[in-house]
């Protein structure tokens, strides 16, 4: 008996290698499973209607819920995450060497004003540093390669920032290595930092694995930046979310057993050199599950960046966990 036949959009990570090669299935589902190279080509689609599950940057989801009929509901799977000091660039040049004297100076920011990592990070420069984002001028734009301003989603401003889109033909990173712009907020890395080609630019935190080590310490927060989206009227048919659910922890499960597993061959599987010595300190920091899926084990989370999108002013109003996850998987 065949299933729901539902388009579903999500980035082949490891963890959702699974879904793609058919070691796991959604019950109940007839699923054709999309995926892009860009990550944003996925978001555009379900913004515009072309999918029906997706995973979703947080700011672009949460961006929809002032929108009059507000389309789409979260699941708790976080596809996506990373630790975010180590996005911050800046020009050798600029006089920045600690978070406070980014006051004043033009800062470059990747797709649009709030992308999902900008959102972490902001919130985290005023938090710990008191440095709040209209301290600072904004020019949005692509970082390595000239993007468009993003017509799918809504993108607020609030009263008292100055953002600019960059110039057409313009990146990110020649601005920041020609000193156009000061500093960088990305998700992708200048390429002449990559390549070893760059003498302008550098980190604003050159030791960011121990600075973001000590800020999981201090808070337990492991930043989220996508989670998985449901149209609204799909959020109601029996058991769907639930299968959904499921069937993401199982191929995250696979993919986290592998590396237990291995660490008993001392990982011989992976290329990266010293592997499973970065693995064990990991799995001491983190805990058995470092990458958790379900609302409880990320509610500190999920509220830091509600909190931190509406302090940047790009929710109308401070949102709870409980008014943008299905109900049925609040209890994850």
């Amino acid at each position: 008996m065949s299933g729901i036949p539902l388009k579903v959009g999500v980035f082949t990570y490891e963890h959702t290698e699974p879904l793609f090669d058919d070691r796991v299935a959604i019950d109940g589902v007839d699923a054709e499973l999309h995926t892009s190279p860009l990550i944003s080509d996925l978001f555009e689609q379900m913004a515009t209607g072309q999918l029906d599950i997706c995973e979703f940057g947080l700011t672009y989801l949460l961006r929809t819920f002032d929108v009059e009929e507000p389309p789409f509901l979260a699941l708790p799977i976080f596809p996506n995450r990373n630790f975010r000091h180590e996005a911050l660039f800046v020009n050798v040049d600029s006089g920045i060497d600690k978070p406070e004297d980014l006051a004043g100076k033009t800062v470059g920011e990747f797709a649009l004003w709030g992308h999902d990592a900008g959102v972490w990070l902001k919130g985290i420069l005023a938090d710990d540093h008191g440095l709040r984002p209209d301290r600072m001028s904004w020019v949005v734009g692509g970082t390595n390669h000239p993007i468009p301003a993003f017509g799918w989603i809504p993108q607020p401003v609030p009263e008292g920032v100055e953002v600019r889109h960059a110039g057409d033909g313009q990146t990110l990173s020649a601005m920041l290595e020609a000193g156009e712009i000061d500093a960088l907020l990305s998700v992708d890395v200048p390429q002449s930092l990559l390549d070893g080609s760059s003498k302008k630019i550098r980190r604003l935190f050159p030791d960011y694995a121990a600075v973001e080590r000590d800020y999981f310490r201090r808070t337990g927060i492991f930043p989220m930046m996508h989670a998985v989206a449901i149209r609204r009227e799909l959020a109601t048919e029996p058991g769907l979310v639930e299968s959904v659910y499921r069937a993401f922890v199982e191929a995250k499960q696979i993919v986290q057993d592998r590396y237990r597993r291995d660490a008993t061959k001392q990982h011989m599987s992976v290329i990266t050199p010293w592997f499973s010595d970065l693995f064990a300190r990991n799995r001491d920091l983190l805990g058995e599950d470092w990458w958790p899926y379900g609302l409880s084990a990320n509610r500190t989370a999920v509220e830091t960046f509600l909190r931190y999108h509406h302090e940047q002013g790009l929710s109308r109003r401070l949102w709870t966990p409980e008014d943008i996850f299905v109900p049925e998987l609040l209890e994850t």
